[in-house]
């Protein structure tokens, strides 16, 4: 997108740590929905409400 608006532009994109990266409840719910591991993201009380509530469904 940057490119078409100003083809003479160079976008650099750079990541951050990951104490300093964002990280939405949307992605979080999605990986515990496919029975993936949230426990480095979220305390352990929300892990265990999101295994509940996936289990039940």
């Amino acid at each position: 997108m940057n490119r078409a608006l100003a083809p003479d532009v160079e976008s650099v994109f750079l990541t951050p740590a990951e104490p300093f990266s964002y990280l939405s409840s949307s992605l979080v719910r999605e990986i515990s929905s496919l029975d993936g591991d949230v426990s480095n993201f979220v305390p352990t009380n929300v892990v265990n409400a999101l295994a509940n509530k996936f289990a039940a469904q």
